[in-house]
């Protein structure tokens, strides 16, 4: 996530001090990129958000999948075993250990996926910090 640089530091001769109006279109300008940045910022964190959760959201769904056709193939191995009493009921059972571990890795994955997702992290901060920024502070003495 890029966030675009700070803007110059206003520059003023030491002799002359800024007027009113000077300081105050400072002030607004530098107001727009802040606010700029941290909208910025907050589109960056949202997107990879939102990516996260998509994915993980996906693999979710993958595991449900899986976890109907181990259902399925699982009834299906049960009834051909009973019924024939022969090997064909035990073919049946491989595909369902096939879709179990298929049910179980999508499962894992999806969970750590949605884990990873944490929000706005960095735009939470930074905007805590902006009242601090706008309030005075005392002049140093050099």
């Amino acid at each position: 996530m890029t966030v675009p640089p700070p803007p110059p530091p206003h520059a003023h001769n030491e002799s002359d001090p800024p007027s009113l109006g000077e300081l105050l279109s400072n002030v607004s300008e530098d107001l727009s990129v802040l606010v700029r940045q941290e909208l910025a910022l907050a589109k960056a964190e949202a997107t990879q958000t939102a990516r996260r959760i998509g994915t993980g959201s996906g693999m979710l769904v993958g595991a449900a999948v899986a976890g109907y056709f181990v259902l399925l193939f699982l009834s299906v191995a049960l009834w051909a075993a009973l019924g024939s009493m022969i090997g064909h009921g035990w073919s049946a059972l491989i595909v369902v250990l096939v879709w179990a571990v298929i049910g179980a890795v999508l499962a894992v994955l999806g969970r750590t996926a949605l884990r990873k997702a944490k929000g706005l992290p960095q735009t939470t901060d930074t905007v805590t910090k902006i009242p601090g920024a706008l309030t005075p502070h005392p002049q140093e003495k050099p």
